[in-house]
């Protein structure tokens, strides 16, 4: 692609790429829009003008640009005077595991309440005037989408917006809004979208004047509006009967990581059901996710001032209420965590990265020889990343854990896409319920089974 080589790029080659995570960077402020492809995941749309323009710009802008900054130039920027460089979880000054210890910030959150603390925090201290973070789209339309990015001007917004949301959002609005009115914001997003912003902020004065903070939340990979839809089906119920959706209903009674979804729905009943009912409720397989993800090496937003994830390791994974995991990178955000540290209103320990490395093991593996294995077959369009693109002699297990969930990821989208269309959710189901025990029967299978696995994986590869 030459204009690639020449260091430009337009929206419809970095669409057809598969390398759109749907930020909503490339748009803001233009004459196009994000809009929800077939698959339900965000892209930009607008005229041919604007498509098939390659800039130098996007080049620069585009968190999956092969032109773009790579995370460790960013943090170096960001953060020089970070004490410690870890080739997993980038610069940091210190890493801790806890929780909120004040009110019911934990209670009120996915996991230990830290990231609506800090937002909170920030605008009690006066030092932004409005936190950018996602929230329930209220009094939505059937045709709206469910979540969508909003400014919070108060403690209340933020605390009502708390909560994990695993569904495609974008930042065109709200950068817009940025934009308009002067003041000093935060802004929390997955690895990729805190990217976007400083490379963003690079480009833009403005943005780079106002953006005073951005808040990183650990991330396994985006998925597309139709996990809600499949969830809502194997509860016996059409989406557009659904008015809220809650990813990670909290039970303080039972294991942190044992995930309950809720939909509300418009009759004013509720439905709830555990994630391993569903037939797409492994993570790790990969259902619905989008494209991009399988080339991003960022599992902990390594260029966010502070970031925060779930403490995936025991005790802490069978402790109900929520425990987070979090590193801190800018002197400011440190500072502010000390201080509450010493007034006894978070209850956090410090950690090492080998602590935080080993919370996120399986995102870590999946983004480190599993990209490696993927950018070694890929064509076309490359992004920067800092793992090289070499096929790894890895166990043909391992091998095939890697393909499988990329055949999963694509197809769950084909697949979804037909039965909607023919209205019929069994054509899913069934085919998901046979991907997934191959998935696993592949990946978890132990003892007599999996010894049986490997010798027949042994035959197939030396043919």
């Amino acid at each position: 692609m030459p204009c690639a080589e020449a260091g430009r790029l337009s929206p419809r080659q970095v669409v057809r790429a598969g390398l759109c995570i749907g930020c909503g960077g490339c748009v803001s402020g233009d004459e196009a829009a994000m809009r929800p492809n077939a698959y339900g995941l965000l892209q930009p749309a607008g005229p041919r003008s604007f498509m098939n323009r390659p800039t130098e710009r996007l080049g620069r802008t585009c968190p999956f640009s092969p032109q773009a900054r790579d995370e460790d130039a960013l943090a170096q920027a960001l953060f020089p005077d970070a004490p410690h460089a870890d080739g997993r979880i980038g610069r940091f000054r210190a890493a801790y595991v806890g929780h909120a210890a004040e009110g019911d910030f934990r209670m009120e959150g996915s996991s230990g309440g830290l990231v609506t603390w800090t937002a909170v925090e920030l605008l009690r201290r006066g030092l932004v005037d409005a936190v950018a973070h996602v929230g329930a789209v209220e009094g939505r339309g059937e045709d709206e989408p469910f979540f969508a990015y909003r400014l919070s001007r108060t403690e209340a917004e933020v605390r009502r917006r708390a909560k994990s949301r695993y569904y495609p959002i974008e930042m065109s609005a709200v950068l817009q809004e940025i934009h308009r009115a002067p003041g000093r914001y935060a802004v929390v997003g997955v690895p990729c979208f805190v990217k976007a912003v400083h490379l963003l902020r690079a480009e833009d004065p403005v943005l780079r004047e106002r953006i005073a903070f951005t808040l990183g939340l650990f991330c396994g990979h985006m998925k597309s509006a139709r996990m809600v839809e499949s969830f809502a089906w194997q509860m016996g119920e059409r989406v557009e009967q659904v008015e809220a959706v809650d990813f990670r209903a909290k039970d303080p009674d039972r294991p942190a990581n044992w995930y309950a979804a809720r939909i509300g729905l418009r009759s004013g009943g509720e439905r709830r059901q555990d994630w391993w009912h569903f037939v797409d409720g492994d993570w790790g397989a990969g259902f619905f996710q989008s494209p991009a993800c399988d080339f991003c090496d960022d599992v902990v937003a390594e260029t966010a001032d502070v970031s925060f994830g779930d403490a995936w390791v025991e005790p802490y994974s069978s402790d109900g209420r929520g425990t987070n995991v979090v590193v801190v990178r800018s002197a400011r955000a440190h500072a502010l965590i000390q201080a509450a540290i010493a007034e006894g209103r978070l209850a956090l320990e410090p950690v090492d990265a080998d602590f935080v490395h080993r919370t996120q093991a399986a995102g870590f593996r999946q983004r480190r020889e599993g990209l490696a294995l993927r950018l070694a077959g890929r064509r076309g369009l490359r992004p920067r990343k800092r793992v090289a693109p070499v096929a790894l002699r890895l166990p043909l297990r391992r091998r095939i854990v890697y393909r499988l969930r990329a055949r999963i990821a694509a197809w769950s989208h084909r697949v979804f896409w037909l039965a909607r269309r023919l209205e019929r959710p069994g054509l899913y189901t069934r085919w998901a319920a046979a991907a997934l025990a191959l998935y696993q029967g592949v990946t978890y299978s132990r003892g007599r089974i999996g010894a049986a696995a490997d010798r027949i994986l042994g035959r197939v590869e030396r043919g």
